[in-house]
């Protein structure tokens, strides 16, 4: 276990520009997350208040901080607030964010004319060059409410409806991305249907063969109807049995009936016919044996399913289907309790709370330091290279291959699990990319199986390290009318040459949504089927091969997904609707497999990844603060640089080195910082900060303060849900 360290700022001395720093070892690593923190010396102490975000760019955060000197000798300590511009590095699989590189633009101190002004901001500008500051990742996801980020829908995602089929028998969904097509299996009488990710097997007479590991069907047609097959032929059980690709399932007593298609299709399947249940309230009735989300709203009589994070409405089960946003979703959505059967479904409906932190979350992206000499890429192709150019842009991508390559002003960008790789020829050398031409890159549309590609970033670089990121688009999952929603809506046919390249989809995989483990897919069908899988990750994987198994299959954020690991359908053991509660029984009890192949949400920490990663040596060694764990998170800062502090009595403004409580009258929530306009000009001058010391120290933007603590508090009860699954 690493300690953790108190700073001591010894030989402080006017002018305070240079601080000479002592480690001290400190037991006890849960402080680690702790607000406030400090940075204490012989003269004095700085309080670090938890940061208050105004901008995240990227992995630049801009920010302001409520702050304390408590010098020696002093009877009261002086309070301030602070400015800065920092880095960020994220780790969700510690669910830490580290903020670097910080450097503090201003510091006011409204209450302080004798104290020396210029001296306390040398202290506050000094003591930072060398440290960081951590925050949980659920701290700062709640406390970007308050900041400037975008929140846009993304334009021209697709939200044409699948074909939705309902079957009132237990029942599978076998999907082929087009019309099945086989390939010989080498030394063996079978054929294995490619273009699905079931293992569908044909033998010379033409008979079709389908196994989940616990059941065995057989069809004269790959579209069925299939029948169970109660003698496998011996030579093809033993062969899949060898391939190690099947995972043993225990027999089940229910065998589910197999529904094929060839185009995008959604399956809803109820345990019977569907059992209507109400919700409380009276307006809403709800399904609750199927595994889809499945709604009626009684006022209007109009039914709604949620696949992939988008509403469908219709009158009745045979549709037609209808495409509804999210943020136009009837208003009893938003009143559905947290703690019901449905509870989960709030992430799906616009200007709730947790669809509210659904979209904050969407904006951090993931951050890793790669070492350029330790990373290396390798494209295979199918034959040579070739490559499609893209309508509207100067970008060109290979077709004929697994990995994303781009071409573009004749130079060759590729990207291997959230890291940019170029080359001067498609075939490489490929070396870690300090730049990249983002300009070109943005402008790949939704309607190109390339475009997460434009969710990956290079921050910037030293001549061994290149710093990272990606968002959770890389993987799939974007920000749609106030909601997250999976997969671009599009269809992109897959290249058929030597090997056949799946591209990724958005329908066929029964894929949802809640706030706790985020996205997640392999609902209603035994994932007994899903032996070959996909390995997309954040790209494409490659060309599915006979018997063999490719890895699992990954994508929709940070999260996810979520693949069920029974052997049965799991109608009534629903992952994607339930509540918080109900959902971490079922992971318990169901031996989820949670993020990609090695459990990891990150996808640098793969085990596969995990070498070119730069270790504490080669990246960044700032010493982090010490938790001030004798005083409460309760002091902030408004736009404007006024301080209040948060008691069981409500609001307490600073004045004259005393805490005072506020009245409604006295706390202002129209002033000049406008919640509307989320840009704010920081004091530059000595007659800006005169200006600003004359003004009642009263008086603070209650609106801004009130949002700051909601969010604050959201945050940490976040943090400490996380650190209660944990243990």
């Amino acid at each position: 276990m690493q300690p953790l360290y108190r700073l001591n700022i010894a030989a402080l001395a006017l002018p305070l520009c240079l601080l000479f720093v002592v480690l001290v070892p400190v037991s006890g690593a849960a402080q680690e997350l702790s607000w406030p923190q400090e940075i204490s010396g012989d003269e004095g102490t700085l309080i670090i208040y938890q940061p208050q975000p105004e901008a995240l760019d990227g992995d630049n955060l801009s920010a302001r901080a409520a702050i304390s000197l408590e010098l020696a000798g002093a009877e009261a300590p002086i309070f301030g607030a602070m400015w800065f511009e920092s880095r960020i590095a994220t780790d969700l699989d510690t669910g830490t964010v580290r903020v670097l590189d910080i450097k503090v633009t201003k510091a006011t101190w409204p209450e302080s004319k004798d104290a020396g002004e210029q001296r306390l901001m040398q202290f506050v500008e000094g003591a930072f060059p060398e440290y960081g500051l951590t925050l949980s990742y659920e701290r700062l996801s709640a406390s970007l409410e308050t900041a400037d980020i975008e929140r846009k829908s993304l334009e021209l995602l697709k939200s044409d409806p699948p074909i939705i089929l309902f079957s009132d028998e237990l029942a599978v969904l076998l999907m082929y991305d087009g019309e099945p097509r086989f390939e010989a299996v080498e030394d063996s009488p079978y054929e294995r249907a490619l273009n699905t990710p079931f293992l569908v097997a044909r033998d010379k007479s033409g008979s079709v063969y389908l196994s989940d590991g616990s059941h065995w069907y057989t069809a004269q047609d790959p579209m069925g109807p299939w029948a169970v097959a109660n003698s496998p032929p011996a030579d093809l059980a033993k062969a899949v049995s060898e391939s190690g690709g099947m995972d043993a399932v225990a027999p089940t007593d229910r065998t589910p009936a197999i529904v094929a298609a060839t185009e995008p299709t959604e399956l809803v399947v109820t345990d019977g016919k569907p059992d209507w249940q109400s919700l409380t309230g009276g307006e809403i009735l709800y399904v609750k044996n199927t595994e889809t989300p499945w709604l009626r709203n009684l006022p209007t009589g109009n039914m709604y399913i949620l696949l992939s994070g988008r509403w469908y409405r219709s009158k009745s089960a045979e549709g037609p289907w209808t495409f509804v946003p999210a943020n136009e979703l009837p208003p009893a959505f938003a009143d559905i309790p947290p703690d019901s059967d449905i509870g989960g479904l709030r992430s799906s409906v616009a200007g709730t709370d947790e669809a509210e932190q659904a979209m904050l979350d969407a904006a951090i992206p993931q951050t890793a330091a790669i070492v350029r000499a330790d990373a290396s890429l390798t494209v295979e192709y199918d034959g040579s290279p070739k490559f499609e150019k893209i309508d509207g842009t100067s970008v060109a991508y290979a077709v004929n291959t697994g990995a994303q390559v781009l071409r573009i002003d004749d130079r060759y960008y590729a990207v291997d699990d959230g890291v940019w790789f170029s080359a001067a020829t498609p075939t490489g050398p490929w070396a870690v990319a300090d730049t990249v031409p983002e300009s070109e890159i943005a402008k790949i549309p939704p309607s190109s199986p390339v475009y997460n590609v434009t969710h990956v970033h290079v921050y910037q670089s030293t001549p061994e390290v290149v710093y990272v990121g990606y968002t959770p688009g890389y993987m799939w999952s974007f920000p749609y009318y106030g909601v997250p929603v999976y997969g671009t809506g599009w269809y992109y046919p897959p290249y058929w040459g030597r090997y056949y390249y799946p591209r990724p989809p958005t329908w066929g995989l029964h894929v949802g949504y809640n706030p706790w483990t985020g996205w997640n897919f392999g609902m209603s069908w035994s994932n007994g089927f899903m032996t070959i899988g996909m390995s997309w990750g954040g790209g494409w994987g490659g060309a599915y091969r006979p018997w063999g198994c490719c890895g699992g299959w990954y994508g929709g954020g940070y999260r996810g997904p979520t693949v069920i690991n029974t052997g049965d359908i799991n109608i009534g053991n629903n992952i994607n609707i339930g509540n918080r509660t109900e959902i971490s029984n079922r992971i318990g009890d169901n031996n989820l497999s949670l993020g990609d192949r090695g459990g990891n949400k990150n996808l640098y920490q793969r085990p596969e990844n995990r070498d070119r990663l730069a270790n504490k040596s080669q990246r960044d060694q700032l010493k982090q603060a010490r938790p001030a764990t004798e005083r409460a998170n309760n002091v902030f800062a408004d736009r404007d640089g006024n301080v209040a502090r948060r008691t069981d009595n409500g609001w307490e403004s600073r004045d004259k080195g005393q805490w005072n409580r506020e009245s409604a009258g006295n706390a202002s929530s129209n002033k000049a910082s406008n919640l509307g306009n989320r840009t704010s000009t920081l004091p530059s001058t000595s007659r800006d900060l005169s200006a600003q010391r004359d003004r009642s120290s009263s008086s603070f933007n209650r609106q801004q303060m009130d949002r700051a603590h909601r969010a604050r508090n959201m945050g940490g009860s976040r943090e400490r849900a996380r650190r209660g699954r944990r243990r």
